[in-house]
């Protein structure tokens, strides 16, 4: 039982290694399906040969039995002549003299053309008409119905197999009436066919032999040819991969003037090409970071003279007329949001520039998400809105930047506060071996199809003119989608029409360590599936009454069909 199981085993590997081969070697592909083809034409055509070459031979013997059969049948009847009337004994004893007469015949140079044979007279005397015949010979196998076919005055010849001596042995009888004499008289001439059989196995095994031979020169003709093309196909992989691996330099070899050399030829200049448009985007890349540092640091400036004026009159608004001092504070407000999108700017500067870098410890991921939901909840009373906070009783530790994971949640607590509609937003953390996930969730206005991918555009906005109560750059959500990335991990949103947003950050447990399974769902588990209504259903719309409409706010109207991501 442990021999069979191995057995199968052994056999399973075989089939899952040769099924890797065939998906993934063009070459090993080629060669066997040239050989498995080479092999049904190699069969058919050695079937044919070896049919053709049997069929020959035993016509040819068919034919010389025949034609010695009947030489001898003459002599076999000018040696009986007058037999009829004869004692049993003395029958038999003539019968003899004519077999012998007919051996002796067959044994000169040129009595037998169609090899050796073994002759036998059957006789059936007048009064015994309905008897058995009596045979005189070496052999009384002779088939029944051949020997009624003879009887009938007929020539037949047929192919027989005798078994003697717990050997097998094929004769081609021939079988020919004597019609020249009284009594009815048969000739019967055994035709051993050994020598064909051993010629035709000879031919079997020359032709099994030299298929075999074809079909391995074959396979290796096939394997080199075939290696020929694929060699360069795989050279072009190769080089392929190492471009996209950032070696800009790498070319294929053109050798010759083939197709293959044609398509060398095209792949550099396709190389080329692109290492210029890369070079160009690097540089304009470059140009445009720099332009954008450059610019957030030339302002830093004029900005903290603007500050320190701003503050001066704001500590004297008192002393101002109201309109005066709500200018004050509104510009207070501004220099606030106009100093956050310099830092954003610049913070995206850099992470496009790749300069940033990751200052994880491992740490609990729980105090870090009570702080975010801690600074936002002041903005989160003064719009109405509640922030609930979700954490698990297990240890929640991460290899995280606080910093940067706090900015994350912090920028999707304040999104959703600003689209909640005064509608509850929850933060949930949750923790498995490999990840750490938090999902912040609201029941605001939500997304329309295709939004959630664009939510993290820069400056990207569904209704610009929608109200903002947190101040925001446009820059938030792109700076928390980046450093997620920094820390290996992914940032993705949902949303839809009346059902709210969620946004789920997760981050590995280890750097360089794969996450396995998302701790958290998304679409969340609240989410109402979209319904879908066939053709068939019909939708009956009632009116609402006119208290009803008497009542709406138009404006609250217009503000809840707003989507402001």
């Amino acid at each position: 039982m442990r021999l069979v199981r191995r057995l199968v085993v052994l056999a399973r590997r075989r089939v899952v290694a040769f099924n890797e081969l065939w998906r993934h070697s063009l070459q090993f592909r080629v060669t066997i399906s040239t050989l498995a083809l080479s092999a049904a034409v190699v069969f058919v055509l050695g079937m044919v040969l070896q049919n053709q070459i049997t069929e020959r031979l035993l016509d040819t013997k068919r034919k010389a039995a025949v034609e010695q059969t009947q030489a001898l049948a003459d002599t076999a009847a000018r040696e009986l002549v007058g037999v009829g009337g004869e004692s049993p004994d003395a029958l038999h004893t003539r019968l003899e003299n004519a077999l012998k007469k007919i051996s002796t015949t067959s044994a000169s140079p040129t009595g037998s053309t169609a090899g050796t044979f073994e002759p036998v007279l059957a006789s059936v005397g007048h009064d015994q008409a309905d008897a058995d015949p009596v045979f005189v010979g070496p052999f009384t196998s002779v088939p029944v119905r051949l020997r009624q076919f003879v009887e009938g005055g007929n020539l037949a010849r047929v192919e027989h197999t005798v078994s003697e001596n717990n050997a097998t042995t094929t004769y081609l009888i021939v079988g020919t009436p004597l019609s020249s004499v009284a009594s009815p008289l048969q000739l019967y001439l055994l035709f051993p066919l050994t020598s064909e059989q051993n010629t035709v196995s000879t031919v079997q095994n020359t032709l099994l032999v030299g298929g075999l031979v074809l079909l391995l020169l074959l396979a290796g003709i096939t394997n080199l040819v075939v290696r020929q093309v694929v060699r360069p196909v795989r050279q072009a992989a190769a080089a392929a991969e190492q471009f996209a691996g950032g070696d800009l330099e790498q070319r294929l070899a053109v050798v010759g003037e083939d197709d293959l050399a044609k398509l060398a030829v095209s792949y550099n200049g396709m190389a080329a090409s692109i290492q210029r448009q890369i070079r160009q985007l690097e540089e304009f890349g470059g140009l445009q970071r720099r332009f954008t540092s450059d610019v957030s640091h030339e302002l830093r400036t004029p900005l903290t003279t603007v500050r320190m004026a701003a503050d001066v009159l704001h500590a004297s608004r008192e002393q101002f007329p109201a309109g005066l001092a709500r200018s004050t504070e509104l510009l207070v407000d501004e220099l606030d949001r106009f100093e956050a999108l310099l830092g954003d700017l610049l913070e995206i500067s850099r992470l496009d520039a790749g300069v940033e870098e990751l200052s994880a410890e491992y740490i609990d991921v729980r105090p870090i998400a009570t702080r975010a939901v801690e600074q936002v909840r002041v903005i989160a009373g003064t719009a109405g809105s509640s922030v609930e906070l979700i954490l698990p009783e297990e240890d929640a530790s991460a290899e995280v930047d606080a910093r940067r994971v706090e900015r994350i949640l912090r920028n999707l607590l304040g999104n959703a506060v600003d689209h909640s509609e005064g509608k509850p937003v929850q933060l949930t953390v949750a923790v498995n071996e490999t990840a750490v996930a938090v999902t912040v969730r609201d029941r605001g206005v939500g997304l329309r199809t295709g939004e959630a991918d664009l939510v993290f555009n820069r400056f990207w906005r569904a209704d610009p003119s929608r109200n903002r109560r947190t101040g925001g750059t446009g820059l938030g959500l792109a700076i928390s989608q980046e450093d997620a990335r920094l820390h290996g991990g992914v940032l993705d949103a949902w949303g839809e029409l009346g059902q709210g947003a969620c946004f789920r950050l997760v981050l590995p447990r280890h750097q360089n360590v794969p996450i396995e399974e998302n701790p958290l769902r998304l679409p969340p588990p609240d989410a109402t599936p979209e319904i879908t209504l066939s053709p068939s259903s019909v939708l009956e719309v009632q009116p609402a009454p006119d208290a009803i409409l008497a009542d709406r706010d138009p404006e609250r109207d217009s503000d809840r069909e707003e989507v402001g991501r």
